[in-house]
């Protein structure tokens, strides 16, 4: 069951470490990773260095004040033109409150941002079978068939 109640969207900032936090926990349970989003928790000075670098983007989706949703992105400087792009890495509406359009208020947001910052593109990745991702991307966006490879360190 979905609630009707008003969301807000908000960017971020090096002062917001609370709802970071928040959206932590939502990525852990949406994405059944709860180990990988909370055993290690960084600390707060890392989690400031981050937000106020030139690099990544936190927005966050409120309701009632409590983080129901929200991604994270990363800006890449591209060195074969002046210019960057952006990459959603991830991206999660807590299961309560999906189908209420958060998720596509949450990636308009970020194109208002990419304006201001001039960005060229915005990308994404699906995993094969994640149909509610597939279906969310391909509304918003070209769809183009790549290979993703995880190379060990």
């Amino acid at each position: 069951m979905t609630s009707s109640e008003p969301f807000s969207i908000c960017q971020l900032s090096a002062n917001d470490l609370a709802p970071l936090r928040e959206l932590l926990t939502v990525f852990g349970e949406a994405f059944d990773e709860v180990d990988t989003y909370s055993s290690y928790p960084p600390r707060d000075g890392y989690l400031q260095q981050l937000l106020n670098s030139n690099y990544l983007i936190a927005i966050a989706a409120l309701k009632n004040g409590a983080v129901v949703g929200g991604l994270t992105a990363y800006e890449l400087q591209k060195f074969e033109q002046e210019r960057s792009e952006i990459y959603i890495y991830d991206l999660a509406v807590a299961a309560a409150h999906r189908r209420e359009g958060i998720a596509t208020a949450l990636i308009q947001e970020l194109k208002k941002i990419a304006v201001a910052r001039a960005a060229y593109v915005i990308f994404v990745q699906a995993d094969i079978g994640d149909d509610p991702a597939i279906a969310l991307y391909t509304k918003l966006g070209v769809r183009e068939e790549v290979l993703h490879f995880d190379i060990a360190i």
